[in-house]
């Protein structure tokens, strides 16, 4: 279980499990989703709020991994760009320490 820091003065956190980031992964949820100038703001987070919805609504995709990461970390009502900008690290730091990666 890992913790991100979701606002700038440090006083809200998301809970984040292993099972989230593989989730990220399966999907791919995070590719093409920061702009070129690599800032991570609100628009960036609306992306990927309607990127999850769409793969949950496209052919009925019942996924409970993926419900599962929607309810907990991307619709959390302390999730804003900051703490994706947080998310986004974590899941590199994961992903360079994962055994199994490509």
């Amino acid at each position: 279980m890992f913790k991100i820091q979701a606002n700038l003065s440090g006083t809200r956190y998301i809970c984040i499990s292993e099972e989230h980031l593989q989730t990220i992964d399966k999907y791919l949820l995070f590719r093409d989703l920061i702009d070129s100038n690599g800032y991570v703001d609100e628009q960036v987070l609306d992306k990927l709020r309607l990127n999850t919805r769409s793969l949950l609504e496209s052919s009925g995709n019942n996924d409970k991994a993926l419900l599962d990461l929607c309810l907990d970390v991307i619709y959390h009502p302390n999730m804003k760009a900051f703490g994706l900008q947080k998310l986004v690290q974590l899941f590199i730091e994961w992903k360079n320490k994962d055994p199994q990666a490509e």
